[in-house]
C-alpha cells in the first residue's frame, strides 16, 4: 500500500467519524473511534505510543 492510498484511507476515516460524532467530545473519545475505523479499513493501529524526544540538552523519554 503506497503513502497516498493510507493518507486517503486516514482521511476519509477522520471525515466519517466527524460527520457522525460532530464536534465537542474528549479528545479521547474520537482518538477511540478514530482507531476502530482505521482497523475496520485493514490499518493497523497503536494508541499513545511513547517515544523518546531531545531538544538540545533535554530528554523527554516519555512523550506522546
Amino acid at each position: 500500500m503506497t503513502e497516498n492510498e493510507i493518507s486517503k484511507i486516514i482521511l476519509d476515516a477522520a471525515v466519517s467519524v466527524h460527520r457522525e460524532l460532530g464536534p465537542g467530545l474528549l479528545e479521547s473519545v474520537y482518538e477511540a473511534v478514530l482507531a476502530y475505523e482505521l482497523q475496520q479499513r485493514g490499518l493497523g493501529v497503536n494508541r499513545q505510543v511513547p517515544i523518546c524526544i531531545r531538544y538540545k540538552e533535554m530528554t523527554f523519554d516519555a512523550a506522546f
